[in-house]
């Protein structure tokens, strides 16, 4: 497997969980991206975008990283076209590094339509906040490592059928679920998560970083 780590402009902290996952990938940044690499302590061997959001004062390691240039008037965004290049370069598994957040909602809900074309095609993708996490849901069985009390919820992005939650504390057993329900949305891990799907598409969300009170 030729796992590729995309860093996007969203939000991002560092835990241990996130160093794991982006362990021995390669990198990819895309834009303003290239700031979350001081926080994760990666080079990129490829800079994509339209650089019109270029952190300041970078060090020479990050600013001497290769560039492919892109006019800011386009049809794909920075991230899109990051991910393409590490397509390109045979990734078979993608972690969205800074898929949530940030300042544009639009890019945000992207990436998580994107991920589910990127997984029906067949290539693994996990999208990251650090905080937050999501997995896109293929139709049949799917298991996660999550610690119990791990808050989480199943996005659906069409009506599903067949959705079957066990090791949760509100399990659900081959049930249809309509577009726009909230049935499938604050759920906990209790014991080891499985989730089935037979129809329809859908996004695990998980928070594996323990939220704070406001």
């Amino acid at each position: 497997m030729s796992t590729f780590t995309i860093l996007l402009g969203g939000d991002l902290i560092r835990t241990p969980r996130l160093d794991r996952q982006v362990e021995g990938s390669r990198v990819i940044a895309a834009d303003a991206g290239i700031g979350h690499a001081r926080l994760l302590g990666l080079v990129p061997e490829l800079w994509v975008g339209d650089f019109d959001s270029v952190p300041a004062n970078l060090p020479d390691d990050l600013a001497s990283v290769p560039r492919r240039t892109f006019p800011a008037e386009k049809d794909q965004t920075d991230g899109e076209l990051a991910i393409a290049a590490a397509l390109e370069r045979g990734a078979t598994s993608l972690v969205l590094a800074g898929a949530f957040g940030g300042k544009r909602a639009d890019h945000a809900f992207l990436h998580l339509a994107l991920a589910l074309r990127l997984a029906e095609a067949g290539t693994e993708v996990l999208l990251t906040s650090g905080a937050q996490e999501g997995v896109p849901l293929l139709h049949g069985t799917a298991g996660f490592d999550y610690a119990d009390g791990t808050l989480f919820s199943v996005l659906g992005f069409s009506e599903l059928a067949g959705l079957t939650v066990s090791g949760a504390k509100w399990p659900l057993n081959n049930v249809e679920v309509a577009f726009g329900s909230s049935l499938t949305i604050s759920n906990e891990v209790k014991s080891r998560l499985e989730i089935a799907l037979g129809h329809g598409r859908a996004m695990l969300l998980a928070h594996p970083y323990p939220l704070r009170e406001s």
